[in-house]
C-alpha cells in the first residue's frame, strides 16, 4: 500500500471544501477507505488546527465552529499513522516546509502531497516523490 504524507495546504483545503470532487477531499476519502496508509505528526495536525482557527478570512469565509476544528483535526489523528522522532532538515526557506519533509523522511513515505510551491518545485526528496493533490489521487487510481 502506498504510504502518504499530507501538508497542511492539503488537510486545510480538504476541511475547506469537505465536498465530492475536490482533489484534497477525495484524497481524505480514499486514505478512510485505507487505499493508502496517511502518514502525519503532531506539528502538522497543531499546524492545520491553527491555520484553522487563527485565520479570520477563512472564519469569516467558511463559517465553521472551533468545534469542527476539533473534531476533523481528531478524525485525523485516528485515520493516521502518526510519525514522531522527526530529523532536523534545513532544506526549504519556510520551516513549517521542513518539518512536513521531516514527517515525510522518518515515516519513509513513498509520497508527500502538497500544494506548497517550494516543496512541489523540489519534485523528489531523497525516495520521496512530492506530488500535487491531482498527482497523487491519479497515482492511487491508478493502483
Amino acid at each position: 500500500m502506498p504510504r502518504a504524507v499530507l501538508d497542511t495546504t492539503v488537510l486545510v483545503s480538504a476541511f475547506l471544501s469537505a465536498r465530492p470532487g475536490g482533489a484534497a477531499f477525495e484524497l481524505l476519502q480514499f486514505a478512510f477507505e485505507e487505499r493508502f496508509e496517511l502518514l502525519l505528526s503532531e506539528p502538522i495536525l497543531t499546524e492545520v488546527a491553527d491555520v484553522l482557527l487563527t485565520r479570520p478570512h477563512l472564519r469569516t469565509r467558511y463559517r465553521y465552529t472551533d468545534n469542527a476544528v476539533a473534531t476533523y483535526v481528531n478524525g485525523l489523528r485516528r485515520a493516521a499513522t502518526l510519525v514522531s522522532d522527526l530529523p532536523h532538515l534545513s532544506v526549504v526557506r519556510d520551516k513549517a516546509d521542513d518539518i512536513i519533509l521531516a514527517t515525510a523522511v522518518a515515516a519513509a513515505a513513498d509520497y508527500l502531497c502538497t500544494r506548497d510551491k517550494d516543496l512541489l518545485d523540489l519534485r523528489r526528496y531523497r525516495e520521496i516523490a512530492i506530488l500535487s493533490p491531482e498527482d497523487l489521487l491519479a497515482v492511487i487510481r491508478a493502483i
